[in-house]
């Protein structure tokens, strides 16, 4: 677009002080909200007060990309892919234990799903206000997680954590070696965690679909591409129509397993 753009970060509170800042914002173009499956799709189910409407504070603009869910160990632990990690906990529920970033978190949610799809029961330890990742690389205390790939990416490559298996319909290009969730029998296993482009709601549809057609061109650029793989982000980049599909879709799918799980909201 020729545009300078700043990025202001605004984390804390599951997503909720950034998501509460983009909606209060000026409907004029100027200011854009990265959103994702947690601050869109998740974090409504979880909370009972939260500062954002996610169904009417919004205007979708696109999916930039997708996440693997990655089932992410210790280098310690002996098991190398789902399927033995499944057998062993059948046999000892207790041998294993799988951090959170807390409860109805992500990572726990994703847990549970797994944990029903292989039919087990699984311990889970929530890190409300620190990283699991120190207590997963000392071994220690937990030994698995349940988390988007970024994550963990770069103690994977530093052979200090290792995956189990990812998510996908076939195995994930710079992982050809770690098999699908799919492989070790739990088919309907799909958390696809995404990052989206939002503009307040009332910012003009022209406007909108303005940013939509650029993003789903610049997403196809072979640099973006090429860097937006190294950081395991699978490009999509869709019209507004076709995102906010893909939102009613997964407010349903999470809602689900929030239910599943027998959270209640806080």
């Amino acid at each position: 677009l020729g545009q300078t753009v700043l990025v202001e970060n605004k984390p804390g509170a599951s997503n909720m002080i950034g998501m509460a800042a983009g909606a209060a914002a000026a409907p004029d173009g100027y200011t854009l909200v990265m959103g994702s499956t947690t601050s869109m799709s998740v974090v409504p189910h979880l909370y009972s007060k939260v500062p954002y409407r996610h169904d009417k504070d919004f205007a979708p603009i696109s999916i930039v990309g997708l996440l693997n869910t990655a089932l992410t160990a210790n280098a310690g632990v002996k098991e190398n892919n789902a399927k033995e990690l499944i057998a062993r906990l059948k046999a000892d529920p207790d041998a294993l234990v799988a951090a959170t970033s807390g409860v109805g978190s992500y990572s726990h949610l994703a847990g549970e799903w797994f944990a029903a799809g292989a039919g087990l029961k699984m311990r889970f330890i929530p890190y409300a206000t620190t990283s699991p990742y120190t207590d997963l690389l000392g071994g220690q205390q937990v030994h698995l997680i349940f988390d988007a790939l970024p994550a963990a990416i770069g103690n994977v490559r530093a052979g200090k954590l290792k995956v189990l298996a990812l998510t996908g319909k076939t195995r994930h290009p710079k992982f050809p070696d770690v098999p699908t969730f799919a492989e070790a029998g739990i088919t309907n296993y799909s958390p696809t965690p995404w990052i989206g482009l939002f503009a307040p709601a009332g910012t003009p549809k022209p406007i909108v679909d303005k940013y939509s057609t650029e993003i789903v061109r610049i997403v196809k650029l072979p640099d973006v591409r090429a860097r937006l793989y190294e950081q395991t982000l699978m490009p999509v980049g869709d019209n507004a129509a076709s995102f906010a599909r893909t939102l009613k879709r997964d407010k349903v799918l999470w809602q689900n397993i929030v239910t599943a799980a027998g959270i209640k909201p806080q």
